[in-house]
């Protein structure tokens, strides 16, 4: 899956931008993962990448959702473990977990990577200001699956899957995984897939509440765009406060969520989306949100 080649987005010489493709059409920013060789494992580069696009996104008025996706047959397939080091970004010269660091390995060394790079990435995801969509292609594994159940809502192509991969390399899962997966399905369903690293098939994933939708792979992209599209013409600021109360709520007590609701209430009061919204009900019309 690519982007249209109508988008418009910034050239720069950084080759990392050939492997994580941005652009943005109709306030939808779509972030690509573009190493179908690889089947798309992410390197600490594109890591970095990643992180900052969703970053830039969260304050761009311009970008009112975002889209993650990739080329070829796998969405990705994890972190990169061949990989070597990073060329920038904070974490110079590490290597992801399961590999040596370079020299001897310091107590601490691999919680740190984690800590500060897989980690971070999902964090990315779950903090973005802007409704999220992954647009599932293929196979997502490890890290790569992880990415994309971060993510407000999962489109998958009937031809995906999801395998929590961790235990077949003698891992322990990361990037959020013992965080995300009992949350969106319960325990004892998370503890199966993560004890016996099974494929699961889109339309299984689906049936336990992984993924929103599955389609035919050839109507993947257009799916995304319609929801995207749909979502950035919603009213941004009440998405952006919808999406933190809804992941706070799963970590807090009723009196804490009721009082982060009415905060969020207040503070969504002083947009123009919300006047806009309460003037077009009063009025019998179709509001027009402006995004802020």
């Amino acid at each position: 899956m690519t982007s249209s080649p109508e988008k418009s987005a910034a050239k720069s010489a950084d080759p990392v931008d050939s492997l994580v493709l941005h652009a943005t059409d109709n306030h939808v920013a779509w972030i690509t993962l573009n190493r179908p060789e690889a089947l798309n494992a992410i390197t600490p580069d594109q890591r970095e990448r990643l992180i900052q696009h969703l970053s830039h996104a969260s304050c761009d008025p311009g970008v009112r959702a975002v889209v993650i996706t990739a080329t070829g047959r796998g969405f990705c397939a994890g972190a990169d473990l061949r990989g070597g080091p990073p060329t920038g970004g904070p974490q110079a010269g590490e290597r992801v977990a399961g590999e040596q660091v370079a020299g001897e390995r310091v107590a601490g060394d691999v919680a740190r990577v984690i800590r500060l790079g897989a980690q971070r990435l999902i964090g990315a995801v779950l903090d973005c200001e802007k409704p999220v969509i992954a647009a599932v292609n293929g196979t997502a594994a490890g890290l790569g699956a992880h990415l994309a159940l971060a993510c407000d809502l999962v489109l998958a192509a009937d031809s995906a899957k999801f395998i929590e991969v961790f235990v077949r390399r003698g891992l322990v899962p990361d990037g959020g995984g013992a965080y995300l997966l009992p949350r969106l399905i319960g325990p004892q369903r998370a503890k199966e897939l993560m004890f016996f690293g099974d494929a699961l098939t889109a339309a299984d994933a689906a049936r336990l509440g992984l993924v929103n939708r599955v389609v035919p792979a050839d109507d993947l992209e257009k799916t995304a765009r319609d929801w995207a599209e749909r979502l950035a013409t919603g009213p941004t600021r009440a998405l952006a406060l919808t999406k933190q109360l809804v992941n706070a709520s799963l970590d807090t007590d009723r009196t804490t969520a009721f009082a982060a609701e009415a905060a969020a209430q207040e503070i969504n009061m002083t947009t123009t989306d919300a006047n806009e919204g309460v003037a077009a009900f009063t009025e019998r019309r179709t509001p027009h949100y402006r995004g802020h």
